[in-house]
């Protein structure tokens, strides 16, 4: 309907409001960016769209012709500046830093429009308005040609599976429509598709300023025999009918019980189709049932498709909740817990190699661990360079690890299942979005082994509770000195004990780490999984370490049932413990002959709630020492 005039419209929703709204709803959706370099003209082009179409929101509509009335104007004579001028508010600095969404329909189909950021260091945002997009508009200004933002958000789109490109040439009346300019440009940029994997794209030479090719063909462009702008979007290919010839998959959102009579799982269709009576598989249970209802809040269906919310009905009770993934009986998708993957970094803080994350695909969130990447993408060059961590916006190939399985396909496949945020622990910042490509062999081939001699057996056997008692704090505080005195106490009351001191694991297990970042983490994940080894044996386990990183501290208390993991920070002032230089470490850091020296030039995060705090300045070793004693036998 937007291409008749407002009151054509309001005429034919007076006449048959019932008609016009059935016309509506089973319009197709279409979700699209704008992307490109700075000043490439996205804003610019949606206003048009917007302006020349009538496309906009119907508050918009109905006050910009209620002011044209007032004007004694018709509709066409609107001024387009206040279209652009309303994307513009959203650019207060003078550069759009955020993603901003319109809604419009024409008489074929409705949009979803993302104008994402052209700066580099808004990339991030720029991924998160492609992550749901059935198509990209890649703007280049044609006076510059293609720069280092184009290839740049032309690998995220292709990388993130957005298939359908629109190359716009925009500002094409800045060249005075040369055809010439035109084709080079669309050569040097069907060159790098290539060597990327883009398979086509549909190019157009478009001045969204002056409206060229936007919604009517140009008589400035009378070379150019392809269709509009507007004319490809009504008619290119939705995802979600992709989606729909793909195996059954829904996700788990949450489970529907407000009676007792009724069951079911809620969720949106990532794929596929469903229909009553069809057989169903739970995973990871791999537990089976058959659909016996398919609820919506417009009634029941028969079947349902992929983009669909819908809560489904078995004919067994079986065990299905937040998380698993209900998917066609023949046909499941995989479950693992070690990837490969592909990572777009989005934090200004680098990736900590080895640090716990977490990791949310579909409705599953699970513990990660990132292990140093197998090396990052130039987008300019695309060569595979070396890398030993990733910065803010790097691509980069790596494995990561799960703390357990998690249901998934890869993301060439399903984006839905293959297609995974990561989240800092500690702050709850999305630090990068990321692509599954398969799972690991060795993740395939190592199973689990049942044993049937147990930790509650071994604890039995020593007549004691196991627990990991983690001494923490700066150099020369005095951690080794009290676990010392603390495992000499419980040895004299017969307790069986072990005790894993900083040094002494650097002269084996460890000896291959330094004292970078990323090697003081995969030191702490090392020593944790050991004390939870030593603990599954039944030994009360004391740990001597700096450990300066909250993350990795509670990386290790997550290993082990709840309250077996004790922290004990042993406080002592900066200022003594440098006094104290037992060892001759802080005058060598000071000196500049050890990097990376905890205190000086490599951080110390100090417990927020540690179960015991020693304050060194006012309690002797000894005291402390009696003091964790008596609460470690307290809790026995």
């Amino acid at each position: 309907m937007a291409d008749a005039p407002a009151y054509v419209v309001e005429d034919l929703i007076a006449r048959d409001i019932d008609a016009y709204l059935e016309t509506h709803q089973h319009k197709t959706m279409l979700r699209f960016i704008t992307c490109g370099s700075v000043d490439d003209g996205k804003s610019t082009l949606i206003g048009r769209l917007l302006y020349d179409s009538k496309m906009i929101f119907e508050d918009q509509l109905a006050a910009l012709e209620s002011d044209s009335r007032k004007q004694g104007t018709q509709g066409a004579e609107i001024d387009f500046a206040l279209l652009v001028d309303g994307l513009a508010a959203e650019r207060e600095q003078g550069i759009t830093i955020d993603v901003a969404y319109r809604f419009f329909n024409t008489e074929k189909r409705k949009f979803i429009v993302a104008d994402c950021p052209g700066h580099e260091q808004y990339t991030r945002n720029m991924i998160t308005g492609a992550s749901t997009a059935d198509l990209a508009v890649i703007l280049i200004d044609a006076r510059k040609g293609v720069l280092t933002q184009t290839r740049r958000h032309s690998y995220l789109c292709h990388l993130i599976g957005i298939r359908n490109i629109v190359l716009a040439i925009n500002k094409m009346d800045l060249v005075e429509y040369d055809q010439a300019t035109f084709d080079a440009i669309v050569a040097d940029y069907a060159a790098f598709a290539q060597s990327i994997g883009i398979k086509s794209f549909t190019a157009l030479p478009i001045s969204g300023f002056r409206g060229d090719n936007i919604t009517t063909i140009s008589p400035n462009t009378s070379w150019y025999r392809g269709p509009t702008l507007i004319e490809h979007l009504e008619t290119v290919e939705l995802l979600s009918s992709v989606d729909a010839e793909k195996p059954f998959r829904m996700p788990v959102q949450w489970v529907n019980r407000p009676h007792l009579d009724f069951r079911g799982f809620s969720g949106l269709i990532a794929s596929g189709r469903v229909a009553v009576g069809d057989a169903v598989r739970v995973l990871p249970s791999g537990k089976m049932s058959t659909v016996t209802r398919i609820v919506t809040l417009d009634g029941d269906l028969d079947q349902a498709v992929a983009g669909q919310s819908v809560t489904l009905c078995f004919a067994d009770e079986i065990d299905c909740s937040r998380g698993d993934v209900i998917a066609a009986a023949e046909q499941p998708p995989q479950a693992a817990d070690q990837f490969e993957a592909t990572l777009v970094w989005l934090d200004d803080d680098p990736l900590r190699v080895g640090r716990g994350y977490w990791l949310k695909l579909a409705t599953q969130t699970v513990s990660v661990t990132i292990q140093q990447p197998k090396y990052v993408v130039n987008v300019n060059t695309l060569e595979q360079l070396a890398a030993k961590t990733l910065d803010l916006n790097a691509i980069g190939v790596t494995e990561l690890t799960t703390d357990r399985q998690i249901v998934f396909e890869p993301y060439a496949d399903n984006r839905t299942l293959g297609g995974f945020v990561l989240i800092d622990k500690l702050t709850n910042a999305t630090v990068a979005a990321g692509m599954l490509h398969f799972s690991l062999r060795r993740a395939q081939n190592v199973h689990w082994q049942a044993l049937d001699i147990g930790r509650d057996a071994h604890a039995a056997l020593k007549q004691q509770k196991p627990a990991v008692l983690w001494f923490t704090g700066l150099s020369g505080s005095g951690k080794s000195t009290i676990a010392n005195l603390v495992e000499k106490r419980l040895h004299a009351l017969g307790r069986h004990t072990f005790l894993l001191d900083g040094d002494n694991v650097r002269h084996g297990l460890n000896k291959d780490l330094g004292f970078t970042e990323a090697d003081r983490i995969e030191n702490i994940r090392r020593v944790g999984e050991v004390a939870k080894l030593m603990a599954d044996a039944g030994l009360i386990v004391l740990t001597a370490f700096i450990s300066p990183f909250r993350a990795e501290r509670e990386m290790v208390r997550a290993m082990l049932p709840a309250g077996e993991f004790v922290e004990v920070f042993v406080d002592t002032p900066f200022a003594e413990a440098e006094r104290r230089d037992v060892k001759g470490l802080y005058k060598k850091a000071r000196a500049g002959l050890l990097k990376n020296f905890t205190g000086i030039d490599s951080p110390y995060e100090r417990p927020e709630a540690p179960e015991v705090h020693i304050d060194t300045t006012t309690v002797s070793p000894e005291d402390a020492a009696e003091r964790i004693v008596a609460l470690l036998l307290a809790g026995a």
